[in-house]
């Protein structure tokens, strides 16, 4: 899934590439997005590489690379003045996630799997959930508690794979060190471990490849924590 922003974005930078070869800068993305800092474009971007959709080239000065594009893509380029920012989750592919219910042994919970976690995307932004899932008992303790699929490979030393279903417990506050569901400036969402630095908060992936991320305590709001993962074989 791609936000409504990070689907302009990567869109954009398409384009941009297509016409002159060369991606465009920080400040042309900012005005084409219509948006108030860089630091906005910084953030789509590694959530954008993040998930494989681009990458971005050593040594080579607005170096971004085109991997692979959604499968509703257009080439429209995001025109300026638009409404402000609503999260809106544009599927990206991957394989289809059962919708028929499982039914669940007496020693079981049967949990929501609400949507795929990636960054960008808001867990207020998934309206429904796509299927239900047994969970054992024993994993999941006091708490409402809910799941979402993996898509990605930022926590990847974690042990976290993309297609991995987590369980996330809802929670409000985290202790520095857990896995968290953190959304970022009310409009990011992202699945990474927690750190609080004095009186900033690090979002740290677990993947060498990915920078760590910096934020000021009223940036970052804990929407639930780490408690299990399921994985799918087929």
């Amino acid at each position: 899934m791609l936000t409504k922003k990070q689907h302009e974005l990567l869109m954009f930078i398409h384009q941009r590439i297509r016409e002159s070869g060369v991606s465009p800068s920080f400040d042309e993305m900012k005005e084409a997005l219509d948006l108030a800092s860089k630091s906005g474009i910084h953030r789509l971007i590694t959530a954008l590489e993040e998930r494989g959709f681009i990458r971005r080239l050593a040594h080579r000065a607005r170096a971004l690379e085109v991997m692979k594009l959604p499968e509703q893509a257009t080439t429209a380029a995001p025109a300026k003045g638009r409404q402000p920012f609503r999260p809106d989750v544009i599927t990206g592919g991957g394989r289809p996630v059962p919708a028929a219910p499982v039914e669940a042994a007496n020693d079981t919970r049967e949990l929501a799997l609400m949507g795929k976690i990636a960054a960008g995307t808001p867990i207020a932004a998934i309206e429904h959930e796509t299927a239900r899932y047994p969970v054992p008992e024993s994993m999941l303790g006091a708490g409402d508690h809910y799941m979402l699929e993996i898509e990605g490979d930022s926590m990847i030393e974690a042990g976290i794979l993309n297609g991995d279903l987590v369980v996330i417990k809802r929670a409000d506050t985290a202790a520095s060190g857990e896995i968290v569901v953190a959304l970022v400036e009310g409009e990011e969402a992202t699945l990474k471990r927690l750190r609080k630095k004095g009186a900033s908060i690090a979002l740290e992936p677990a993947n060498r490849a990915y920078e760590t991320r910096i934020f000021g305590p009223d940036q970052v709001e804990v929407q639930g924590k780490l408690v299990g993962l399921i994985r799918r074989y087929h």
